[in-house]
């Protein structure tokens, strides 16, 4: 399954747009979690094809946690490595700042010109899209990773395993 970056972006620029607060790359994670987990629920697919595995913090998105690590720890790809395509389509979409706390590394997105473009969305992706940023835009990171253990599937699964 190959995650759809052009989406993602999308919903980034969105959740920008809508001004969603402490918006790094740990809150991206558990919102597109959300998003992939309660449209799953509705129709059996997901949003943005990613696969999440479940840590002892908050469900984890396989390809886009690497991705992300890569952009923070400045890591050289190989001009083959299918990652480097991902992160500079990601990039085509949005500016990522990386900040440097004491015991982690944070990304912050920022908005280029890029405007949200719905039309890469089904009207009931948007809905969901938008019910989620609704729902969780002033919470910090913890806020909505705590909201995601009241979801009985991810409590029922084990640590470091698929939940969807």
């Amino acid at each position: 399954m190959k995650i759809d970056i052009t989406k993602i972006a999308n919903a980034i620029l969105l959740m920008l747009e809508n001004d969603v607060k402490h918006l790094s790359d740990r809150k991206v994670a558990i919102l597109l979690f959300l998003c992939d987990y309660l449209y799953q629920e509705r129709t059996g697919e997901k949003i943005f094809n990613e696969t999440y595995i479940k840590n002892k913090r908050n469900p984890e998105p396989v390809v886009l946690s690497e991705i992300f690590d890569i952009i923070a720890n400045g890591e050289d790809l190989d001009e083959e490595d299918e990652r480097l395509y991902i992160i500079q389509e990601l990039l085509d979409y949005l500016d990522i700042e990386i900040l440097t706390k004491d015991s982690f590394i944070e990304l912050k997105f920022l908005k280029m010109e890029e405007e949200f473009d719905k039309s890469f969305f089904s009207k009931d992706e948007l809905k969901i899209l938008k019910e989620v940023i609704e729902k969780y835009k002033e919470d910090t990171p913890r806020k909505v990773a705590n909201a995601t253990f009241k979801i009985e599937k991810v409590r029922d699964t084990n640590l470091d395993e698929i939940i969807i």
